[in-house]
């Protein structure tokens, strides 16, 4: 006879659930089921197969045009032996590699499979029903979906000329909420919060509460306004900075991204997150890409002066856009909607932005130089088609 290894036998009688459940996808908790997934937006495949075009660009993802640097590409074709082994469930390596460049210690990184494995490992950590957690509006769409997903409350400050009001943040905490997520610079918006407001967020806010400060698009900054956030781990211990390799370094196939954190945070995620949660070309590409930052620096200067040429263009169409910090730009336009299918139809992918509830606005990746002059040009053709 089997019988379970849990509390109750499975011979023995059970009670009459209160709800009766007709299939197992009824069974699932209810956050879940009213959870509505991330969606990606379109990719070049699909829509060249679609439309029965050639040569799309995809100025939607906020990747980094420049690709990824050549150590990385060196580091995957001479360590092919990786894919046949487990990778170090540690990630040592990495961690040294950031602590070099950094000087953080090893036992304050956490690693995950991408920013957004690190952020859904912190709210299944911290997260639960009862719980509450706050982003702002037009906030990275992840902070609410993996607070909901953990059965917490999920708290939206209204924001500040697109950004975050860092006095309603605080002002908007309870005793129940565990995290606060911001993102600097913001994703969709590109706003960027001053240092001072940031320390002004830490000084006020309850040693209880958790500050995620997302930096994901960091590297896109002046090397002068870069944060130094990493550096106030001993002043704050309730203080956790999250980035990634997928933007600036390129690497947004292989999905690496990392925190700095308290070492008890770090423990206590390490007990949720699965074993080999970062792959090791993975980690092995992440060390290449940590070593190069002359690439880095050409990733800067590419997006600065792309972004001059995007924001002249856009303000020849008449058009108004959001002052942006990240390698992105967001952009008032009439019947946003129609523009995007019109853009679509020329091989140009944007990303709406009506789920962030900005229903007339649509952001734009910076590419290269020909690639944002065709999207100027698809642009202003698809303005003239609507119009």
């Amino acid at each position: 006879m089997l019988r379970s290894i849990g509390p109750q036998a499975c011979d023995e009688p059970r009670a009459e659930s209160a709800t009766t459940v007709l299939n197992a996808c009824d069974g699932a908790p209810a956050n879940i089921q009213a959870l509505t997934p991330f969606r990606a937006g379109w990719n070049q495949r699909d829509l060249e197969r679609k439309l029965g075009i050639e040569n799309s660009v995809n100025l939607a993802s906020n990747e980094n045009a420049l690709g990824c640097s050549p150590a990385v590409t060196r580091a995957l074709r001479t360590q092919t032996e990786l894919v046949s082994r487990y990778p170090d469930s540690a990630g040592q390596a990495l961690k040294q590699a950031l602590h070099k460049f950094y000087g953080v210690d090893t036992d304050r990184i956490i690693l995950g499979n991408g920013s957004n494995d690190v952020l859904d490992l912190l709210a299944r950590t911290f997260l639960r029903p009862g719980t509450s957690a706050l982003h702002s509006q037009y906030g990275f769409a992840v902070y609410p979906l993996v607070a909901r997903a953990s059965g917490a409350e999920s708290i939206e400050v209204t924001a500040k000329n697109f950004g975050h009001d860092a006095s309603a943040m605080v002002a908007a905490i309870r005793s129940d909420t565990r995290l606060v997520f911001i993102a600097n610079p913001n994703n969709p918006t590109g706003t960027l919060l001053e240092p001072e407001l940031v320390v002004r967020v830490l000084e006020r806010v309850p040693r209880h509460v958790l500050v995620v400060l997302d930096e994901a698009y960091d590297e896109f900054l002046p090397a002068a306004q870069r944060s130094a956030a990493h550096r106030y781990l001993d002043k704050y211990p309730n203080l956790i900075v999250v980035r990634t390799f997928s933007k600036a370094y390129g690497l947004a196939g292989l999905r690496v991204g990392y925190a700095f954190a308290n070492p008890c945070v770090c423990d206590l995620v390490n007990r949720v997150r699965q074993p080999f949660n970062v792959n090791a070309p993975a980690q092995a590409a992440a060390v290449a890409a940590l070593s190069d930052q002359d690439f880095i620096k050409r990733s800067a200067e590419l997006v600065r002066d792309g972004m001059r040429q995007v924001e002249r263009g856009l303000g020849r169409l008449g058009l108004e856009h959001i002052p942006s910090a990240g390698n992105f730009l967001s952009f008032r336009v009439p019947h946003a909607d129609t523009i995007f299918q019109h853009m679509l139809q020329q091989g140009v992918i944007v990303q709406p932005l009506v789920n962030y509830g900005m229903a007339n606005h649509l952001r734009v990746s910076i590419g290269l130089e020909s690639q944002n002059q065709r999207f100027l040009s698809a642009l202003s053709a698809a303005l003239t088609v609507s119009n």
